[in-house]
């Protein structure tokens, strides 16, 4: 299989649909040779959304939901990139902030295989500051401040200072990268975004950055209280980092 799609959902019975909809139309586009599939992991809903995604499975053959613990978005991106059998796997948010055809733009720098060239990445992520980047705020002040601020905390804390946003729900990585990276994987909620790069900084995988169009809408679900556990996570990651936990087999 060429491509894996995964999306971490969580009371999503509003946009489930459309969002599926829309990826599945853009990736039947492209006609990939080996085909795709799409993961919805759904982290113990409380609304329709596991409803939804079964009923859009019967008309999808390759539309598959992977029912979980509601563990964090981080554990929900993990069980999906486990199940994911694509030579290049993806995940990004349910409400398509970031909008499927970014891809167009992502695949190209994705080394195909273990020999490729030395431009190629193993890792390329949506980021909205790196020049080009365009940003549709509806957030409010404080929350445009304090995304700022995390992010050059994170930036620091978590040494991975030349990634500039480490946070959009948009990532791909290849089948090497991803089964080294979320094996290694111990954060399960809002900051594993940063400990994945941090990990794949650590195994000499090569990440890029792709500015993008970004929709920030006013009903995000990164309340108050993330921005607090972020430097929790934060603390976790600098522990790991002490005690070696990202060096070992993933098998130890």
């Amino acid at each position: 299989m060429y491509l894996s799609w995964i999306i971490p959902a969580y009371n999503e019975e509003k946009r489930i649909e459309a969002s599926i909809r829309t990826i599945d139309a853009y990736l039947k586009s492209k006609h990939f040779d080996g085909g795709f599939e799409i993961i919805v992991s759904n982290s113990a809903s409380r609304d329709r959304t596991a409803e939804i995604v079964e009923s859009l499975a019967r008309q999808m053959p390759h539309l598959h939901l992977l029912n979980l613990e509601n563990k964090g978005k981080g554990w929900a991106v993990r069980e999906g990139m486990r199940a994911a059998r694509g030579a290049v796997r993806l995940f990004a948010d349910a409400d398509n902030s970031v909008s499927p055809e970014h891809l167009d733009l992502f695949l190209p720098l994705v080394c195909k295989d273990q020999n490729a060239s030395q431009e190629c990445a193993d890792v390329v992520i949506a980021s909205i500051e790196v020049p080009g980047a365009i940003v549709e705020e509806h957030a409010q002040w404080y929350r445009r401040f304090l995304g700022k601020l995390s992010k050059y905390i994170i930036r620091i804390g978590a040494g991975i200072w030349e990634i500039h946003d480490s946070q959009r729900g948009f990532k791909v990585f290849t089948e090497r990268a991803a089964s080294y990276i979320f094996a290694r994987q111990t954060l399960t909620g809002w900051g594993f975004d940063f400990e994945i790069l941090k990990i794949a900084k650590l195994g000499g995988f090569c990440i890029r950055e792709v500015p993008v169009r970004w929709i920030n809408p006013p009903d995000s679900k990164v309340g108050i209280g993330a921005y607090g556990t972020t430097l929790r996570d934060l603390a976790q990651v600098r522990w790991n980092l002490a005690r070696g936990i990202y060096q070992k087999d993933s098998s130890s």
